[in-house]
């Protein structure tokens, strides 16, 4: 789980607000150059915001994959095969104006008739397949291990460890926000009142100009605010503050809680690969809070130029919904299958935004990933946002491709770091996993608009919005070649990426840097104008992987 304020920041931005200093000044890292490519002074426009994603390094100077300029330049109207990309995760909301003309239909199903029609061994499954019943709620694995006492000794001892060190860490990291939420309440109800508005910009507030000291003060947290959070307005300010307290509540009460137990409801033996017979056929996204899968959706392929809130970066792909990732750690049981659900039913792309430190059955989901390879499916991860080198021993992320940093286990996976929109030494998201050995490549992870529930459209950031950025490339390569196979497919998105050389900061310590090509196997950012041309001349032969 990624909270958008740091416990780290969160800490220490609550000791200078409760401490009254409103004033304060937020260090920034010193800016440097980046090879030869000049630095974005000016912040990003709203438009610039909402699309950053898809710009071009060096017209636009943000570190985008270069999608407008792939389809202007390179696809124009070419629409090319449709290509079927499961999203392997929280249910999707199917409904939504932007996603519902791009759905995966399962056309060999009667829906609503409660028969297997097309005898896939799933029934009305129309859209995809939901592997969590009516289930959300979930406790982390290493939780669930100690409940259940899955492991040896030793295992047992280090799950106790972790669980005993984060909820101590949360439960602080609660008192905290509890803290600051009615001081940060307080300051925004006096600026409103300040400049008789209830929504206000950062520019509205640096306009604010009063000798009242409450006034002032106010003022300083909510500047502070407004640079922690990136935001557009105030509002957006609560939203996310309430997100996060909502977010660390869940986190006590199911994920971090030992005697919770969530997946009583569905019925079946989390822990028995042979008991298939759970779940439904609806993939649809249970409540607003559920909105991660929809958010994955909408990065791949939300409808282009409609007109609405957000452009994929496909523009011919069918979404196929595998509800799997419940609010807190998936079941290896249920990613395994649901990736054999996506492969026999024809995606030719996996997104998996999702991951986890302990993984009892692990060998359950590599086998399904040889299998997807085995039938020419591409799998993309989210390498996860602790921070972390991956490469070391105690910081694992499953599933991964490199067992215990051995040789690949199949050539069908890709897994994916973040990226900021500020090109420099932050280049790199300060959440990112990174790894020369467990991560390929990078792609723009951090503050990424996209689909939620109910039409709505929100700002999020992690590896998970990373990864379905690659997988929409993926999805753009297939598209418009579709007889390059999925390891053919990989190779490009490696190989075709620009090189970043210089030094960037790792999970966000200034003291600890490196370049690219030292965390990530590639050493390179994802490009789609660069990736259309690589796999053009690999299709024509012209190219040699």
């Amino acid at each position: 789980m990624k909270f958008l304020f740091s416990y780290n920041t969160i800490v220490a931005t609550a000791s200078l607000i409760l401490a009254g200093c409103g004033a304060t000044t937020l260090v920034s890292t010193p800016i440097e150059n980046i090879d030869t490519t000049p630095l974005k002074i000016a912040e990003l426009t709203t438009v610039e915001k909402k699309n950053w994603g898809h710009l071009d390094l060096v017209t636009d100077t943000i570190p985008g994959m270069s999608v407008d300029k792939a389809y202007r330049e390179l696809i124009g109207n070419k629409k090319g095969q449709k290509v079927i990309v499961a999203v392997l995760d929280s249910g999707v909301d199917l409904k939504h104006e932007d996603l519902d003309n791009v759905l995966w239909t399962n056309k060999g199903e009667r829906p609503g008739d409660g028969k297997d029609n097309d005898n896939n061994g799933y029934i009305d499954d129309i859209h995809g397949y939901n592997f969590l019943g009516e289930s959300y709620n979930e406790q982390l694995e290493y939780v669930r291990m100690l409940r259940l006492n899955i492991g040896d000794d030793a295992i047992q001892a280090k799950a106790k460890a972790k669980l005993d060190e984060e909820y101590q860490k949360y439960s602080g990291y609660k008192t905290q926000l509890d803290q600051m939420y009615p001081v940060i309440e307080n300051a925004n109800n006096l600026i409103i009142k300040n400049l008789s508005k209830m929504v206000y910009t950062k520019k509205d507030l640096a306009n604010v100009n009063s000798k009242q000291q409450d006034v002032a003060e106010s003022k300083g947290i909510m500047s502070q605010m407004f640079e922690i959070t990136n935001a557009e307005d105030n509002t957006k300010i609560i939203s996310a503050l309430d997100r996060d307290r909502k977010g660390v509540i869940d986190l006590l009460n199911y994920n971090l809680k030992k005697d919770f137990n969530g997946r009583i409801i569905v019925g079946d033996n989390p822990y028995d690969i042979n008991d298939t017979k759970y779940g439904n056929g609806n993939p649809q996204s249970r409540s607003e809070d559920e909105s991660h899968g929809t958010h994955v959706a909408g990065i791949i392929a939300a409808e282009r130029n409609n007109g609405k809130g957000a452009n994929g970066v496909a523009n011919n792909v069918a979404i196929m919904s595998i509800r799997a990732v419940p609010n807190g750690d998936e079941y290896d049981k249920d990613i395994a299958l649901g990736i054999r659900y996506a492969v026999d039913n024809g995606a030719k792309i996996i997104n998996g935004s999702f991951g986890k430190s302990f993984s009892p059955n692990a060998e359950w989901v590599y086998e399904a990933l040889k299998y997807a390879a085995k039938k020419d499916v591409l799998f993309i991860h989210a390498a996860g946002n602790d921070g972390a080198n991956l490469d070391s021993p105690d910081e694992p992320n499953f599933p991964n491709d490199a067992i215990n940093n051995g040789p690949e286990i199949s050539d069908n996976v890709i897994t994916v770091g973040a990226l900021d929109p500020k090109y420099g030494t932050t280049l790199v998201a300060d959440y990112s996993n990174y790894g020369k050995i467990n991560v390929d490549i990078f792609a723009p992870g951090h503050d990424v608009f996209s689909t939620v529930p109910n039409n709505k459209y929100e700002f999020e950031g992690g590896t998970s919005m990373a990864a379905p950025a690659v997988a929409g490339v993926a999805a753009l390569i297939r598209s418009q070649y579709p007889a390059l196979k999925a390891a053919q497919v990989k190779k490009i998105i490696l190989e075709s990426g620009l090189s970043i050389k210089a030094k960037v900061i790792l999970g966000g310590d200034e003291t600890k840097t490196g370049s690219l090509n030292e965390i990530s196997k590639s050493g390179k950012i994802v490009n789609a104008y660069n990736a259309l041309l690589m796999a053009k001349g690999v299709n024509s032969g012209n190219i040699k992987l």
